[in-house]
């Protein structure tokens, strides 16, 4: 705030409950986001989580996810009390995010069934393939219908009692408000949505899809699809209020107060789309962070089927080609930790940002297609690249240049690699870029990552300083929009109302950066045989066997 006047202003708003809060569950951290009427951050909030592998399958445990989310958010209370001397006990408008996919199955009752499987998962092949040929639309390892069938296929225990599947973050809302819903771009990750139905049309599943589905299932489910899978809304759409039990699930200390409306919950795809303004047509965002993944708003439907590329919506319900990896910065983040860890036993301890800063910036004065040097970033499976595991992999020839510019730069393509292969999908098809954004910790140097990224999709990227707070901060712009949706589109309410004043750095592909990558990742598909070579032969320890 720039004088006592508007800080004045800030408090009154919070005490008003003139704010919205958004809090989404990440892959690494929860993250908590209060914003006020003109979506300046107010204050934030976050936690720290991991998932586990456990007995072959990546997880969360339930309750971490309560403890996460109470955790965040009386962070967020603290920080807005340190800020603007109060402590808020209502809001405007609440809206919660989370990783989309993955299965979460529950009993009449509303009890989980089995441990929660993350979109990371991959055993879903047989499924997935199934679907695929029986629905005529490409269904990804990690979509919630993927897992279901899988479960159905291997007659699994508890498959007979399931009586509803959810999202994480739509199980959070239910949990909240009481109310079985998700937002359209969440949904639309656990089963195809009707591609008749968008902006206009209200959206919902494919009708002629579930009835195959339900064919194929015949009596191994108790009941049709549509009634174990969650209300479809869109953007703007009422979605419940806060509930008593909701309010002390998320304050134990019984300060918040009940009453307050929510939005549709969201998937971190869509919360990445609204953070990013990159919700019309011939536009797109990369959001990197423990996965990476693409969004690109489509112009027209895609000519052919590829298993390459998600067919998802918007928060609004437009048609959207998502490429999604399931590696992304985590072994570059590896990386850095060991040079850090270097440096503090030279006796030069170095913060971890300036880690990151220094390396990146050396990568700049690498070759363009880092001297022959090659890295697979690939802790988990990669189904774009035709593996169902992952071994991280730094390769190099005898003849190579391995200087640490050349070896930075190679991580950093690393990060970009599988996603450049379902880029050129998209590319053969005709899609067409106006600009793609980015956010993700990794675009924090500037000039860095952007620039690699530009290269490797051959168009402009975008960063801006209203995506550093990512989608806690779009779940947030969304439950605001509550207030405006009768009024405006979705896509209008961002240009006039949210991004009208945004601070955007573009970086072009520069021409030779973007021959190096090309290079780079000719080498990259070949490679992939050694990687699968590397899965085959070098099996995961257990902690037993590691000791």
């Amino acid at each position: 705030m720039t004088s006592r006047q508007d800080a004045g202003r800030v408090a009154d708003d919070i005490r008003a409950g003139r704010t919205s809060l958004g809090i989404e569950l990440g892959s690494t951290r929860i993250k908590a986001c209060l914003i006020g009427e003109d979506t300046e951050v107010l204050a934030t909030g976050s936690s720290s989580w991991e998932n586990s592998l456990e007995d072959g399958v990546w997880t969360y445990a339930i309750d971490e996810v309560w403890a996460g989310l109470q955790s965040a958010y009386a962070a967020l209370i603290d920080d807005a009390e340190q800020r603007h001397s109060i402590r808020p006990d209502s809001f405007g408008a609440i809206g919660i995010s989370a990783m989309m996919h993955g299965h979460l199955a529950f009993d009449a009752a509303g009890e989980l069934l089995v441990p929660f499987r993350t979109w990371r998962n991959t055993g879903t092949g047989t499924a997935a393939a199934e679907l695929t040929a029986l629905l005529g639309v490409n269904i990804p390892l990690r979509w919630s219908i993927a897992h279901l069938h899988q479960a159905v296929i291997d007659r699994e225990a508890h498959v007979p009692r399931i009586a509803s599947i959810n999202t994480l973050a739509g199980h959070v809302h239910e949990r909240l408000t009481g109310e079985r819903v998700l937002g359209v771009g969440d949904a639309s990750g656990m089963f195809p949505i009707d591609a008749r139905s968008g902006t206009t049309v209200a959206p919902a599943y494919d009708a002629r899809m579930l009835r195959a589905y339900d064919a194929l299932a015949g009596d191994r489910l108790s009941r049709p699809l549509a009634e174990l899978l969650p209300v479809v809304l869109p953007a703007g759409a009422p979605a419940g209020t806060l509930t008593v039990s909701g309010a002390a699930l998320l304050d134990p200390s019984g300060a918040l107060r009940p009453g307050i409306p929510f939005c549709p919950p969201e998937g971190d795809a869509g919360t990445g789309m609204v953070a990013t303004n990159s919700v019309s047509p011939r536009t797109g965002n990369v959001s990197a962070g423990t996965s990476i993944f693409a969004m690109v708003v489509l112009e027209r439907p895609l000519a052919a089927v590829h298993h390459e590329l998600d067919l998802v919506t918007t928060p609004a319900g437009d048609a959207v080609a998502m490429v999604h990896c399931n590696n992304g910065a985590s072994e570059l983040a590896a990386w850095a930790g060991l040079f850090g860890r270097f440096a503090a036993a030279a006796g030069r301890p170095v913060d971890d940002d300036a880690v990151f800063d220094l390396l990146f910036l050396e990568a700049l004065g690498g070759e363009a297609d880092a001297g022959g040097l090659l890295a697979y970033n690939h802790l988990a499976g990669e189904p774009l690249a035709g593996l169902d595991a992952g071994r991280p992999l730094f390769v190099r020839t005898p003849d190579s240049a391995f200087t640490l510019a050349n070896f930075m730069r190679a991580q950093l393509y690393g990060v970009f690699g599988t996603l450049a292969l379902g880029m050129q999908v998209l590319a053969a098809e005709g899609v067409e870029l106006d600009r793609m954004f980015a956010h993700g910790g990794m675009f924090r140097t500037a000039g860095v990552a952007q620039r690699f990224l530009a290269a490797a999709l051959d168009a402009p990227v975008a960063v801006g300083k209203l995506a550093s707070e990512g989608g806690a901060w779009g779940i947030a712009v969304l439950a605001s929009y509550l207030a405006h949706a009768d009024a405006l589109p979705l896509g209008a309410y961002l240009d006039e109302r949210v991004f009208a004043t945004a601070s955007v750095s573009i970086a072009d592909p520069d021409s030779s950066d973007v021959a190096g990558f090309l290079s780079y990742l000719a080498r990259y598909r070949s490679g992939l045989a050694v990687e699968a070579a590397a899965v085959a032969s070098l099996p995961v320890l257990s902690f037993v066997e590691r000791a």
